[in-house]
């Protein structure tokens, strides 16, 4: 059990937050819950998780878990994060992922589902870190991403992308010049997204590949087909 990845459950009802640590803990994992935004952040300080599956209203803070997730994306770019929540609008799905997280689950969904998620964004994660040695690093022009550190730069300087956003870029630059769909896309970042949420991504990858180069180009829009990625 010493090797069992770290779960973080941030949820401020109890029944609930104990009904997720107890089907992840049934799963193998190692699991930690925390009830506010305050607590997670205080207890992350001693030992920091390997996933965090974060509630967006965490009591009197409506949007604490945005804000959460916000906190912890600043602290590493790769830490898969879950968004569980009540709340089944579109536009709360589309800032969430804004915000850097993986997935985005309503309280709907089944704990085999979610714990299919959990599992999914660790084949991800143990995908980049093991990648073999002829696919460990991928060098288009500019850009190189190194799968054994998880690490993306573009012209020398590292781009902060987060796991689902490091394979969508993958995906891209595998084939220059080639039109990915949004499904083909989602599928390669094992993520299930409506086409709105997927442009949000990408728009989130431009930002940050612009904010280390204001020219940043390579990634464009073939409107009805998809996105492609154009080697400098």
């Amino acid at each position: 059990m010493s090797n069992a990845k770290l779960v973080a459950v941030v949820e401020d009802e109890a029944a609930i937050r104990d009904n997720y640590l107890a089907g992840l803990r049934r799963h193998g994992y190692r699991v930690v819950g925390f009830a506010s935004r305050k607590e997670a952040l205080a207890g992350f300080a001693n030992r920091f998780p390997d996933l965090v599956i974060i509630d967006v209203n965490l009591g009197t803070e409506v949007e604490g878990g945005f804000e959460l997730c916000r906190e912890l994306r600043a602290q590493s770019a790769q830490l898969p994060i879950i968004f569980l929540t009540a709340r089944e609008s579109e536009l709360d799905a589309v800032s969430g992922l804004r915000l850097g997280a993986d997935d985005y689950l309503t309280k709907r969904t089944s704990i085999e589902h979610l714990l299919a998620r959990v599992a999914a964004l660790f084949r991800r994660v143990e995908a980049l870190r093991a990648g073999d040695a002829a696919g460990e690093r991928l060098e288009q022009g500019s850009l190189m991403l190194d799968r054994d550190r998880m690490s993306v730069q573009w012209k020398g300087t590292t781009v902060p992308l987060t796991v689902t956003e490091f394979w969508v870029v993958h995906a891209l630059a595998q084939h220059p010049g080639h039109v990915r769909s949004r499904e083909q896309l989602m599928t390669a970042a094992n993520v299930v997204l409506d086409d709105g949420t997927v442009t949000s991504q990408i728009k989130r990858i431009r930002a940050k590949f612009v904010g280390v180069d204001a020219k940043f180009d390579a990634i464009q829009t073939v409107y009805g087909m998809g996105y492609r990625w154009q080697a400098d």
